[in-house]
């Protein structure tokens, strides 16, 4: 499932705002760990943008 920008910001604020480790919330979640992190080291070098979808760049 693809998911918008505006949705992967909310999940990551969700994340750093819960009262729960990082792996539990993100069970709560149904969201991979290794989907989060991607997201949140895309975020935290590019900003929003970072998180926007990106093109398939082909040959």
């Amino acid at each position: 499932m693809q998911r918008s920008a505006g949705e992967k910001m909310e999940i990551i604020r969700i994340v750093e705002g819960s009262q729960l480790c990082v792996k539990r919330t993100l069970q709560e979640l149904a969201i991979s760990r290794s989907t989060f992190y991607e997201w949140y080291v895309r975020y935290r070098e590019d900003g929003y943008d970072g998180l926007k979808q990106r093109s398939n760049q082909q040959g």
